[in-house]
C-alpha cells in the first residue's frame, strides 16, 4: 500500500485495523466520508456524502449538471463546517424543489429521464475524432493520478483529458457522481465549457447520471473501465456521445456513435 503521506489532504484517515488471518493489529488508511451542504442564497438545498477537497468545484458542478446558473461558490458567511454557498443567476426555490422532486420519480420511466435531459443539454454534435488506442489508455492514466485510491483503494475517479490523452484535471471522490461534478466545476470555473474536444474518463461502471453530467458539460465522448447500463446507453445515443466500456490492457466496446473512433 501506498504512503498515505501523498494522499490529498483531508481525503484520507488512519486507524487500527485486524489483518486476518494473524490476528495482527495494524496500521490501515481508509478514505474519508463526510456531508456537504450545498446551499444557494442561503438556502439549502443539496446535502451529498463526499471526500473533502475541492468542495466549491463539486458545489459548481453539481448545480450545472442538475439545471442550475451558477457563478460562483465559497465558504459561507457564517463559515459553517462541511457547507458551500453558491451564487446563482435567476434561483427560483419552489422550482428547484419541484426538480428534484421530478428527477428522484422519474427512475420509474427512462424516456421521461431521458426527455429532461434533452431539456436541459443540446445533442453534441462536433467533428472530434480520438484514437483508439488513446482511449484505452486512459483508464490507466487516470489511475496514475489517483493518489487517495492508491493509499486507500476505496475512491472513484473523474479525468478529463484531451483528444491526445494529456491530463487535463482529476478528481477523487467516494461518490463517483461527485467525482465527475468536481471535474466539471473545475472545467467550469476554467472557462472551458462546453468540453467539445475533450474526453472524460470514469474509474468504475457507467449509469445513467453519469452520462447525464457529461451531456450537460457537453463532452462527446465517455469512456470507463466498466460496464454501462441499458439506460445509459440510450441517452448516449439520444444525445450523441461516444460511448466506450471495459477499455483496459488496449481493449475497450464502443456502444454508440462509434464514428469518433479512428
Amino acid at each position: 500500500m501506498s504512503d498515505p503521506v501523498e494522499a490529498p489532504p483531508h481525503s484520507t484517515r488512519a486507524l487500527r485495523a485486524v489483518r486476518i488471518p494473524g490476528h495482527g493489529v495494524e496500521d490501515d488508511v481508509v478514505a474519508v466520508e463526510e456531508p456537504l451542504e450545498i446551499r444557494i442564497a442561503g438556502e439549502p438545498v443539496a446535502v451529498t456524502m463526499r471526500t473533502p477537497g475541492h468542495d466549491e468545484e463539486l458545489a459548481i458542478g453539481f448545480c450545472l449538471t442538475e439545471g442550475l446558473q451558477p457563478v460562483s461558490a465559497r465558504l459561507p458567511d457564517d463559515l459553517a463546517a462541511n457547507t458551500v454557498e453558491v451564487e446563482a443567476r435567476g434561483f427560483d426555490p419552489e422550482r428547484l424543489r419541484r426538480h428534484f422532486y421530478t428527477s428522484s420519480s422519474c427512475g420509474v420511466c427512462g424516456k421521461g429521464a431521458i426527455e429532461s435531459v434533452q431539456v436541459a443539454a443540446p445533442r453534441i454534435e462536433g467533428s472530434l475524432w480520438v484514437k483508439p488506442d488513446v482511449l484505452a489508455s486512459l483508464p490507466e492514466r487516470l489511475r496514475e493520478s489517483q493518489r487517495a485510491f492508491a493509499a486507500t483503494g476505496g475512491l472513484h475517479a473523474t479525468g478529463l483529458f484531451s483528444a491526445e490523452g494529456e491530463t487535463l484535471c482529476v478528481r477523487e471522490d467516494v461518490g463517483r457522481h461527485n467525482a465527475m461534478d468536481k471535474v466539471v466545476g473545475w472545467a467550469f470555473l476554467e472557462g472551458l465549457l462546453p468540453l467539445a474536444t475533450s474526453v472524460l474518463c470514469v474509474s468504475g461502471r457507467l449509469s445513467f447520471e453519469l452520462v447525464q453530467k457529461a451531456s450537460v458539460a457537453g463532452c462527446p465522448v465517455l469512456v470507463a473501465v466498466g460496464a454501462p447500463s441499458s439506460l445509459a446507453v440510450e441517452l448516449a445515443e439520444d444525445r450523441g456521445i461516444t460511448l466506450c466500456g471495459f477499455a483496459r490492457e488496449g481493449r475497450m466496446t464502443v456502444y454508440s456513435e462509434p464514428w469518433r473512433v479512428v
